[in-house]
């Protein structure tokens, strides 16, 4: 089963859940974790403080060792890695890298074809509540998949997350995450503008953000995640706009929105308009800070799409 989960981190970062043993209910498992970045370090932390078996890939060193130190065993192949897993969960920046680990585990096919012609089931999960979500397990989770497989995977998300969803068939979690980070993507641009014009008012940052999130204007990039430095202690504009979810992946994933917008002859005015913005972030090589940075662009009069 392959469980795709976003993020950020998107978090966009795709988790993914090969299940082989669908039948084992309950108590630890040998988890396989693919991808031990901003989410997905953290993400494998809590699994081990639940008291499953981690056994763990990534191109980092540090991360792998940082794991290793809490208990988990360290892969240089996902195709042993996978021998001795009961789950692989995979939670990587872009498509290419997940196709490429699961073509080292299952070595043809496309991806949930080649999944279950090797016996194992594929969901996917995108999961929403960035860093902070990962670090605290309080992230959302979004599964497409059987009703079956669902339930089979539920333990051990919940090891993760606080709020795990069946939005139905094989497609449906990806579905959701991409219209969850397009409004995300709109929000964040939203309190950016509106931050940017209260101070050059006059108004006290810390001031409105205490209007805002006790109005109508409140929302979770006001809230939790505000892009203006000194707001929220733990948003990644303290931190110079370093960590957090990348310009370059709410790039990405407003991209594919308005691809699926456009199959699907949706209209999406504001989040075609978002993806242009963010693309002149990238543009400007801020493609690496995390996606509040928007707010710095404007501070500085520096913003033009």
């Amino acid at each position: 089963m392959s469980l795709r989960v976003m993020s950020p981190a998107m978090l966009n970062a795709w988790s993914q859940t090969l299940v082989r043993a669908m039948s084992t209910q309950g108590g630890a498992k040998n988890i396989g974790f693919v991808g031990l970045g901003n989410m997905g370090a953290n993400m494998a932390s809590n699994l081990i403080k639940a008291g499953h078996k981690l056994h763990v890939l990534d191109i980092s060193k540090p991360a792998c060792e940082g794991l290793a130190a809490k208990g988990a065993t360290v892969y240089a192949k996902t195709s042993e890695l996978a021998k001795n897993s009961d789950f692989v969960i995979t939670m990587l920046p872009n498509n290419a890298i997940v196709d490429a680990s699961y073509d080292e585990m299952t070595a043809d096919g496309s991806l949930q074809k080649k999944i279950s012609a090797k016996g194992a089931r594929f969901i996917d999960a995108p999961v929403s509540g960035g860093v902070p979500g990962a670090e605290q397990a309080t992230l959302t989770f979004m599964v497409g998949g059987t009703e079956a497989e669902y339930n089979a995977v539920k333990a051990v998300l919940e090891c993760m997350g606080k709020k795990i969803t069946h939005c139905g068939v094989y497609g449906m979690g990806q579905a959701a995450k991409l219209c969850n980070n397009m409004m995300l993507a709109i929000s964040m641009i939203g309190v950016s503008e509106a931050m940017n014009l209260a101070v050059r008012q006059g108004l006290d940052a810390n001031v409105f953000a205490e209007i805002i999130n006790s109005s109508t204007g409140r929302c979770w990039a006001s809230e939790i995640y505000n892009p203006v430095p000194g707001v929220c202690p733990t948003a990644p504009a303290n931190r110079d706009y370093a960590g957090g979810f990348s310009s370059a992946l709410i790039t990405k994933d407003l991209g594919l929105a308005s691809g699926v917008a456009n199959a699907s002859n949706s209209p999406i005015p504001l989040g075609s308009l978002a993806h242009k913005v963010y693309q002149s972030l990238c543009d400007k090589g801020l493609g690496n800070k995390d996606f509040s940075v928007v707010y710095d662009l404007m501070k500085k009069e520096k913003f033009s799409v």
